[in-house]
Protein backbone atom coordinates (compact mmCIF):
# COMPACT_ATOMS: atom_id res chain seq x y z
CA UNK A 1 0.00 0.00 0.00
CA UNK A 2 1.75 3.42 -0.89
CA UNK A 3 0.27 6.81 0.22
CA UNK A 4 1.82 10.07 0.95
CA UNK A 5 2.73 10.95 4.49
CA UNK A 6 2.01 14.57 4.22
CA UNK A 7 -1.07 17.02 2.97
CA UNK A 8 -0.99 19.82 0.59
CA UNK A 9 -0.74 23.57 1.59
CA UNK A 10 0.12 26.98 -0.58
CA UNK A 11 2.19 29.24 0.51
CA UNK A 12 0.03 32.19 1.08
CA UNK A 13 2.02 35.26 2.69
CA UNK A 14 3.90 36.50 5.28
CA UNK A 15 2.44 37.43 8.56
CA UNK A 16 1.46 41.04 8.21
CA UNK A 17 0.32 44.21 10.44
CA UNK A 18 -0.92 47.93 8.76
CA UNK A 19 2.56 48.62 8.16
CA UNK A 20 4.67 45.85 9.35
CA UNK A 21 5.72 42.54 7.47
CA UNK A 22 6.61 39.15 10.07
CA UNK A 23 8.80 37.39 7.19
CA UNK A 24 10.20 34.66 9.85
CA UNK A 25 6.47 33.39 10.04
CA UNK A 26 4.17 32.24 6.74
CA UNK A 27 0.80 31.84 6.03
CA UNK A 28 -0.09 28.46 4.76
CA UNK A 29 -3.67 27.33 3.48
CA UNK A 30 -3.72 23.61 3.67
CA UNK A 31 -6.23 22.01 1.37
CA UNK A 32 -9.63 20.77 2.25
CA UNK A 33 -9.68 23.01 5.59
CA UNK A 34 -12.01 25.56 5.34
CA UNK A 35 -12.92 26.26 9.39
CA UNK A 36 -10.68 27.31 12.35
CA UNK A 37 -12.04 24.56 14.10
CA UNK A 38 -10.71 22.30 11.71
CA UNK A 39 -6.98 23.53 11.86
CA UNK A 40 -6.61 21.76 15.44
CA UNK A 41 -5.08 18.86 14.11
CA UNK A 42 -2.66 20.13 12.08
CA UNK A 43 -1.53 22.49 15.09
CA UNK A 44 2.34 20.73 15.95
CA UNK A 45 3.04 19.04 12.93
CA UNK A 46 6.10 19.89 10.49
CA UNK A 47 5.90 20.74 7.28
CA UNK A 48 8.78 21.75 4.36
CA UNK A 49 9.26 23.28 1.50
CA UNK A 50 10.55 21.19 -0.88
CA UNK A 51 12.92 22.96 -3.88
CA UNK A 52 15.83 22.74 -6.15
CA UNK A 53 18.84 24.31 -6.19
CA UNK A 54 21.02 25.04 -8.79
CA UNK A 55 24.39 23.15 -7.55
CA UNK A 56 24.13 19.46 -5.97
CA UNK A 57 24.78 18.94 -2.22
CA UNK A 58 25.99 16.21 -0.74
CA UNK A 59 23.69 13.91 1.24
CA UNK A 60 25.60 11.38 4.23
CA UNK A 61 25.23 8.38 2.67
CA UNK A 62 23.30 9.15 -0.20
CA UNK A 63 24.36 10.50 -3.71
CA UNK A 64 24.41 14.28 -4.04
CA UNK A 65 21.72 15.61 -5.87
CA UNK A 66 19.64 19.34 -6.08
CA UNK A 67 16.65 18.56 -4.03
CA UNK A 68 16.75 20.78 -1.09
CA UNK A 69 14.10 21.69 2.15
CA UNK A 70 13.52 24.19 4.57
CA UNK A 71 11.93 22.86 7.64
CA UNK A 72 9.15 24.05 9.93
CA UNK A 73 6.13 23.84 12.34
CA UNK A 74 3.02 24.60 12.55
CA UNK A 75 2.31 27.00 15.28
CA UNK A 76 -1.61 28.29 15.22
CA UNK A 77 -4.47 28.97 13.05
CA UNK A 78 -5.01 32.44 11.85
CA UNK A 79 -8.46 33.51 11.15
CA UNK A 80 -11.83 31.74 10.66
CA UNK A 81 -11.13 30.52 7.05
CA UNK A 82 -8.66 27.86 7.85
CA UNK A 83 -5.50 29.16 7.42
CA UNK A 84 -2.44 28.39 9.85
CA UNK A 85 0.63 30.24 10.85
CA UNK A 86 3.93 28.54 10.13
CA UNK A 87 7.59 29.16 11.29
CA UNK A 88 10.20 27.81 9.77
CA UNK A 89 13.85 27.42 10.00
CA UNK A 90 14.82 30.16 7.65
CA UNK A 91 12.51 32.91 5.84
CA UNK A 92 10.56 31.55 2.47
CA UNK A 93 11.92 33.01 -0.36
CA UNK A 94 9.50 35.40 -2.26
CA UNK A 95 9.80 33.22 -5.22
CA UNK A 96 7.60 30.21 -3.29
CA UNK A 97 4.46 32.88 -3.37
CA UNK A 98 1.53 30.49 -4.73
CA UNK A 99 3.58 27.04 -4.24
CA UNK A 100 3.21 23.78 -2.37
CA UNK A 101 4.67 23.12 1.10
CA UNK A 102 4.18 19.83 2.31
CA UNK A 103 2.48 19.51 5.95
CA UNK A 104 3.82 16.41 7.51
CA UNK A 105 0.97 14.04 9.42
CA UNK A 106 3.64 13.81 12.25
CA UNK A 107 3.98 14.44 15.36
CA UNK A 108 1.20 12.71 16.54
CA UNK A 109 -0.43 14.85 19.80
CA UNK A 110 -2.16 11.92 21.72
Amino acid sequence: MSGRMWSKAIFAGWKQQLWNQREPTALLKTEGIYAEDETEFYLGKRCAYIYKAKKNTVIAGGKPNKTRAIWGRVTHACGNGGMVHAKLGSNLPAKAFGHRIHVMLYPSRN
